[in-house]
């Protein structure tokens, strides 16, 4: 039985308008049993779903999940699909791979419309896509429509991601005031989820976080000092010392 079943219980009982206690009272358990369920701490007892799918007006699949289920396990296997034909197409610089992983997320796309992560990963394919100059414009400018597209959604790490990418992809396609404008959007180096972490952690669990965090610190430090050292030769010696330490 898959933990679906409490997400399906709950779904149904608001839809329905009922609280715990009324869809308790009718299965005759208690309403913490029913919040047990819908939490995913536990499930019903087998011989409760026929009742139960009698009760809400469904078949004991859609009770289960089934059909979501196998959705999911189609979509995972999609985006595993996607993943692995994006690393060969990498590793060896075949276009052709490029294109098939594009048609693979507009397929996707029709059965889950506004999905973030099939949209992001259709951006990432058309700016990997080789081309003419005109084709690879068009490819940019829908990128660009698509990120669009999820920052129009609702919050998410894709979201946060996409906002940070999205600066590029205009920057690249000549609009650079919008690449400016859309970086000013981002958070700071104060407002971390690295820092955040340091500040609020203790012992173990601090310092895991501060050694987590060195990784992207040291990235970050090596942009920045090459960014000086490019504009200013004093920086140059610098340069050398700060990154022979951060070795």
């Amino acid at each position: 039985m898959d933990i679906l079943i409490g997400t399906v219980i709950k779904k149904l009982r608001r839809e329905r308008g009922l609280t715990q206690e009324e869809v308790a009272a009718h299965i005759g358990v208690s309403y913490q049993a029913v919040s047990k369920w819908e939490r995913g701490d536990g499930y019903p007892d087998i011989t409760l779903l026929p009742t139960l799918a009698h009760y809400f007006g469904v078949t004991i699949d859609e009770l289960i999940g089934t059909e979501q289920i196998a959705d999911r396990t189609e979509y995972a296997a999609i985006n595993r699909e996607w993943q692995e034909r994006h690393l060969r197409a990498k590793q060896t610089n075949d276009n052709a791979l490029h294109f098939e992983n594009a048609q693979l997320m507009r397929d996707a796309l029709k059965r889950w419309p506004n999905d973030a992560l099939l949209l992001v990963q259709l951006s990432t394919t058309l700016e990997r896509i080789d081309g003419t100059e005109e084709e690879k414009r068009a490819n940019l400018r829908e990128s660009i429509m698509l990120q669009e597209q999820i920052l129009r959604g609702e919050d998410s790490d894709v979201r946060s991601a996409t906002l940070y990418n999205i600066c590029f992809a205009y920057e690249q396609f000549g609009d650079h005031e919008r690449a400016l404008a859309t970086a000013e959007k981002l958070p700071n180096f104060y407002k971390t989820r690295e820092n955040a972490f340091v500040k609020l952690c203790t012992g173990k669990e601090r310092y895991q976080a501060a050694s987590d965090a060195l990784a992207p610190l040291t990235d970050c430090l090596k942009i920045h000092l090459s960014a000086l050292a490019k504009t200013d030769p004093a920086w140059n010696d610098k340069l050398n010392t700060i990154l022979a330490i951060l070795q």
